[in-house]
This record gives structure tokens, sequence and C-alpha cells, in this order.
């Protein structure tokens, strides 16, 4: 049985009178209508500038939190010639942001330079160390990019040197802000109390607002790498970042960076198809792969430079690097599944934590996220050296647990420790391992943890497979940029059967099958997913399918097809498991097991379990079925008697075994002709001894030994002939009777009907047929 990962919530359907009405004031088709009002998008106005963005979207950058002051201070610098270090980050929100600020800067005439610090020596954000060297280089002004806000060691140490600092960042604010000469970010209030009109912005965003307020004007120029920033960075896609990532899009597939469009060939990426979903899946992981690795520094050269032959090498390395990436959280993942599975942690606890040997400590989190995708609980990986007494690690949480909330208090016995409700960061020494276990088991238990809830999956809507066409994606497409906020519509897709179901991949790790639903076929793909595939069969299928549609392209033709959020099997009411053998495997199960002959119930009783209920057809209850797992043991002689079994019964789910060691139908039914030669022989020739000649009988009338027991059987049952001890003769006072009258005649009659009913049907028939006798 497949279960789902999800709980499905299917979008209740949409006000009809409010579709109607906005696809007529809007002049669009209803179908893209209904996925606005789902969207909560129910106006004309709301409409337009949900779909078609322009330079109006953008808000006014002067209304951020120190903008004035800060672009003041810029210029300044800018004017006077001071020395201006972009101080960044190593993700590709980090890289971007720095990118941004500092060609800006360079269009300025500015003397500047950029510092990304490392990941693993430095850590994220101002770093006393690093601000105190890049001051003794001749710096005056410091412009943070996508961190800063929570700096105040870093900044007081620059100030005591006096060198200003500007901080531009959209992380959580501190409850008390650093002394900073301008901090620019959208969601600090200013003296009136307003914020910005958005406050969704990533450090690109706000790096490309504080560009527009340096130029005067949107700086086109740079809003394919705020882009990439944004939808790296996965903030929230509506408003001011629709907007960045609408147009950026547009301007990758005109761009003209040597780096970006290296970076795109490398990744195999079609530019003429181009969408924030290559942003995602093709270029963020590239240049975060950079600081995951090693050093996020060429990540800005590579996006900046117009140096071909540099771009081109850049490419190839953070290429690389993404395959190392890959390759190494492919490594720990496993590793972590078998620490995981031998120490039985899934059984016995709520939360996970896994310590590794020398593992990168630039993929930690990678791995920490699939292994809550895995088991759907809290995870936290470490990893440890054979010269140090420390571990540290990344964590990932689900949902309905604050994983920041739970280690907090055993902060004071950590090394290093931050992070928010879904990840944290921390650094502990070896012997505290068991300490942090424990604690967030504790957390478990005060927070509630329940790990029976899946995480809820919204669904638009059901959809035919029939109605997926080139048209209805084009549609869809409308509603993008896709993100956070604004998902890309998920559906339930309807279809009469499964084919060409199949795994891919090295090692057989991803699903693969189409949709048929009449002459329509869809391919879905589920990566991850190929250990299900036995479990599904060709044919019909009580399997149900929620996914994305999405197109590829291969050898220059474009195909439609599926990328599976979620599946799950509902149980099928009726399993055609039909049998010419019973072993005693198949009686291991509860449930109720039916038999209509009591020489097979005799047999096979010593099999079935103590849970379970054997009885022959005839004495079945109904209540004692209600809700139970159904098993047809052998196949009746007569039709009728399984119609009359299923007629007066609920089970939960009915197997059918139908278990019959040879089928009559192989012998069929005597001829008249075969009656008249057996006849006659009988009357030509006395005491005979059907014991000893019915060889040679068989073989003189050219008529099978089974076949000739069944006629005598017959005549015995009509009195033509009289047998004594297995002596047959004529019975001298026979009357003349129609065959059909014997018993015998009549039940081969009914079994050559059920086999053919029951034995010699396909599944679909024989389903059906069980069906309507259960009413379901």
């Amino acid at each position: 049985m497949i279960n789902s990962k999800f709980k499905w919530q299917l979008d209740q359907p949409a006000n009809q009178d409010v579709v109607d009405k906005l696809s007529k004031d809007a002049n669009i088709d209803p179908f893209v209508a209904k996925l606005l009002v789902q969207r909560d998008i129910t106006t004309a106005e709301g409409a337009e500038s949900f779909m078609n963005p322009s330079v109006s979207s953008f808000h006014d950058p002067f209304l951020m939190h120190d903008m004035k002051k800060g672009i003041d201070r810029i210029r300044q610098a800018v004017e006077k010639g001071e020395h201006i270090t972009v101080y960044g980050d190593y993700d590709a929100d980090g890289i971007t942001s720095t990118t941004i600020m500092y060609e800006t800067l360079s269009d300025l005439g500015a003397d500047v330079d950029y510092y990304i610090p490392n990941r693993f020596t430095e850590g994220y954000g101002p770093n006393v160390k690093a601000f105190q060297s890049i001051v003794n280089n001749g710096t005056s002004l410091i412009v943070t990019v996508d961190n800063g806000v929570a700096g105040f060691d870093a900044i007081a140490a620059a100030n005591a040197l006096h060198c200003d600092v500007v901080v531009t960042d959209h992380h959580s604010l501190p409850e008390k802000l650093p002394d900073a000469y301008a901090i620019i970010h959208p969601r600090v209030k200013d003296d009136e109390g307003k914020a910005y009109p958005f406050g969704d912005l990533c450090g690109a965003g706000v790096a490309f607002k504080i560009a527009q307020a340096l130029m005067d004007e949107v700086p086109s120029d740079l809003i394919d790498i705020a882009s990439i920033g944004t939808v790296a960075d996965v903030v929230s896609l509506t408003d001011e970042n629709r907007a960045i990532v609408k147009f950026g899009v547009q301007a990758i597939q005109n761009s003209q960076r040597p780096g970006l469009l290296a970076l795109i060939k490398e990744a195999g990426i079609n530019l003429a198809q181009f969408s924030e979903e290559d942003i995602g899946f093709g270029i963020a992981p590239r240049l975060n792969s950079l600081g995951r690795i090693k050093d996020a520094t060429v990540g800005v050269e590579l996006l900046s430079t117009f140096d071909e032959d540099r771009a081109s090498e850049l490419a190839k390395f953070a290429n690389q690097q993404n395959d190392l990436r890959k390759s190494l959280v492919d490594q720990f993942f496993t590793d972590a599944v078998q620490k995981v599975e031998e120490n039985g942690d899934i059984s016995k606890r709520h939360t996970l934590v896994v310590v590794g040997n020398n593992w990168h400590q630039g993929v930690l989190g990678i791995v920490a996220s699939r292994l809550v995708d895995k088991y759907q609980r809290p995870t936290i990986v470490m990893t440890g050296s054979d010269d140090s007494d420390e571990v540290k690690g990344s964590g990932r949480s689900v949902d309905s647990f604050d994983l920041f909330k739970a280690i907090d208090p055993i902060r004071d016995q950590t090394v290093g420790f931050g992070g928010h409700h879904s990840a944290v960061g921390l650094t502990i020494k070896q012997d505290k391992v068991d300490v942090l276990k424990d604690q967030l088991e504790k957390a478990a238990e005060e927070q509630h943890l329940d790990l029976s809830v899946k995480p809820q999956l919204e669904i638009s809507g059901a959809l035919p497979v029939l109605k997926v066409t080139p048209d209805l994606c084009d549609k869809i497409k409308t509603l993008a940029p896709f993100g956070q906020d604004n998902p890309k519509p998920i559906f339930k897709f309807q279809f009469d059967h499964l084919a060409n179901v199949k795994t891919m991949g090295k090692t057989n790790d991803h699903l693969k099958f189409s949709m048929v639903q009449g002459d329509s076929q869809l391919t879905a793909i589920a990566f991850g997913k190929g250990d299900v595939a036995s479990d599904i069969q060709n044919g019909q299928s009580q399997l149900q399918v929620v996914g994305e549609i999405g197109e590829n392209t291969w050898n220059n033709r474009t195909t439609l097809q599926v990328m599976i959020d979620d599946l799950k099997e509902t149980p099928q009411p009726v399993v055609d498991e039909r049998t010419r053998e019973l072993h005693k495997q198949m009686f291991t199960d509860s449930g109720i097991y039916v038999f209509f002959h009591e020489k097979v119930l005799k047999q096979l009783r010593r099999y079935v379990n103590d849970q379970s209920q054997v009885v022959m057809y005839n004495q079945i209850e109904q209540e004692a079925v209600k809700d139970q797992q159904l098993y047809i043991v052998d196949c009746p002689d007569v039709v009728d008697d399984l119609v009359q079994v299923l007629s007066k019964v609920s089970p939960k789910t009915t197997v059918l075994y139908l278990y019959k060691k040879q089928l009559i139908s192989k012998i069929g039914m005597p001829d008249r002709h075969s009656y008249a030669k057996l006849f006659r022989f009988i009357k030509e020739h006395s005491n005979i001894n059907i014991a000893t000649q019915l060889k040679q009988i068989s073989e003189h009338l050219h008529i099978s030994a089974r076949t000739i027991i069944f006629m005598v059987q017959v005549f015995l049952e009509l009195d033509f002939i009289t047998i004594q001890d297995r002596i047959i003769n004529l019975n001298p006072n026979y009357a003349a009777r129609d065959l059909k009258t014997a018993p015998s005649y009549h039940l081969r009659t009914e079994q050559l009907a059920a086999e053919k009913k029951l034995l010699v049907s396909n599944t679909h028939e024989l389903v059906s047929f069980v069906k309507d006798c259960l009413g379901v």
C-alpha cells in the first residue's frame, strides 16, 4: 500500500459568480480566473497588477528606513574617493547582492572592492577580525549586503577605527539595532512607525533598491542578478519581488553577461524557454555550491566579469563544485540513513541527531533536509573529526516543531548556536551529543509534536488527463513566476488506467509512468519514488496522483508531463488474486475466509491464524464481515452461491483466490453423440467392470476416462443402468428421460457457467461483477 506523504487539501470550489465576473471584467479565461480567485485576487485591477507587473510596481526606494542617510553617505564616499568595501555573504543571495552593489558603485566611479567571508573559518555575518583587516587596508566605508543587522561587535570595532558601516539587510531584526551609520532594511520602522510598503525583499532585492536610489531610476541592467537572488532565497513572490523576477527572467533570456550565459550553458538550460524554475534548480544551486564547498568570492567574479574565457573557466568550476556537492550529499545521506536504521531511532525517537566523521560541513544542512523529507521529523546532522573534541552541524525541522526554541534552553552548553524555527546551526562538545538528543526529545513532548500529522498540500482542483493540453499549460504560465506565496498550481489527475510503469536513473531511484484516459496519455515522473514501482501495475489502478503540469523538451520536441508531488493508493474494494495453488502464507492476514467446499476447508483450516474466522459460504453472518477483510478461498460450483454471499456482506476489501485445482471447462460437457456411443456399448456388453475395463473402454470409444465416468454417473441418476460392486449392466426396465434432468448434468452446467464467469473472465470483468454484487 502506497501512503501519501502529505495531507491533501483540495481547494473548495471557487464562487462561480466571482469567477465569471472576474473573467468578464478582466477579459481572461475562466480557468485562469478560477486560479486567481483561489489566490484571493477577485478584481480586474488586482488581476492586471498580478499578471502584468510594470515599472509602477516598484515602490519609491526612499520609503525604506535610512535610505536617504545611507545614500548620502555612499555618494559622499564616491565623490571624495574614499575606499568602499562591499561586505557580502556566501550563499546565492549574498553573491548576487554583492554583485549588484559592487557593479552599481563601480558604475558611479567609486573606489570599491568586495569581501565575502568564508563559511568555515569566519561564519555568517560581520566578523570582527575581517572588519579590522578591511579597515586597516584603507577602507573608510563598509556597505554590508544580505547581512549586518545583528553584527554588533564587528560594527563597533569598525566604528572604533573610524570606519562607517552602512548596513543593508533583510533578515530578522534583533530587539536592539547595532550602532551603524545607517541601517537600510525593509522592516525597520521610521520615527512615525511606518515601514517600507513591502517587507519581503531578499538581500539582492534590498541592494537593487539601493541601486535604484543611487541611479535615480530602476536599474534594468541589474534586474537579472536581482531575480536570481530573489528566487534563490525563497522569499515571497508577490508585490515587488514578483516584478523583479518577472522582468529578471526576461532579462536573462536576453542577457549579455558572459558569466551568466556560461553558467546557463554548463547547467544545460534552454535559454529560449528560461523560467524561474531554471534559476531555482539550475543557477542557484551552482552559486550556492561555491560557498558550501570552498569560497564564494569567485561567484561575484563569475557574474560580473566581461572576459568570456574567464567566465567559461569560472562557470565550469561552479558546475564542478555543484557536482561535488551533489556527490557529497548523496554519500552522507546514504551513511546517515544507515546510521538511523541501525540505531532503530525511527521506532524510538521523535527527533533525529546523526553524527558523522569528517563529513563536509557545507552540505550538512542539505543532508538534514533530505532526512526530514524521508522520516518527517526534526533532524540535526553533525560532523566531528579525530583531532577535535567538537562537533558542528545543521538542523532542519517540520512545520509543527520550533527547532530554535527546542535547543535554546541548553544554549549555555553549546559552543555556538543560532537559527530560527525551521533551521539552526550549532557547535557542541562531543560529550554533549546525548544532552542534545535528550533535550530535543523533551522539547518534542513539550511542543506536543505529533508525527502522525502530515504536512498539508494545497491542491487547486481535480483535472482530467483529457484536458491537459498545451493550451492549458500556456494558461497556467500566465500566473508565473511561481514560488513562495504563489505556488505553481497542483492538480489531482483523473485517468482510466496506468501504462509504461518503470524506474529511471542510474540506481533506479525515480518513477515514471503514463496516465491514460481515452486516447490521451500523460507522462508522470516522481523523483525518489523508484522503490514503489513494484507496487504499481499497468492497467486498472487505485493510485491517486497529484502534481504540477510542466514541459519536457528533448531533441527539440516539447511534450507535457506531470511532476508528481505526492501519491497514494486507496484500498481496492476487490482484489483479483485467482490461483491454482494455495500456500500457507496466503492465510496469515486477519480476516474472514469463506469456503464453498467442505473438503477444501478441512484441508486448509490449520493454516488460518487465530485472529481470523473460517466459515462455509452458507453459514456466513452479515455483521461478522462488516469492515473486515473477506477472502473467497475456493471457486463455487454455482455462481449464485457467491452472489448470495456477497449480497449480504459489507467487507472493507474482498480478496478473490477462487482456487480450483482442475478446470472442468478443459473437459467440457459430452455431446449427445458421446452419450449415444457409451449407451450402445453398455447395451451390447453385460457385466462391465468399470474399475478394470475403464482404460480399454476409453480407447475403444475414443472418449476420455473422466468423461466416461461422468456419463456413467448421469446414466445411473436417470436409471438407465445399474451398478453392483462396480459392475455395470443395462437396466432392462429403463425409461427414456432427458439427460438434462440428471443432477450431475445440471451441476456440470452450473460449474461450467461458474468457471466462465469467475475463472476464465479477465480482471476487469471479474472485479466489475463482484463490485456489482457488493453494491460498491
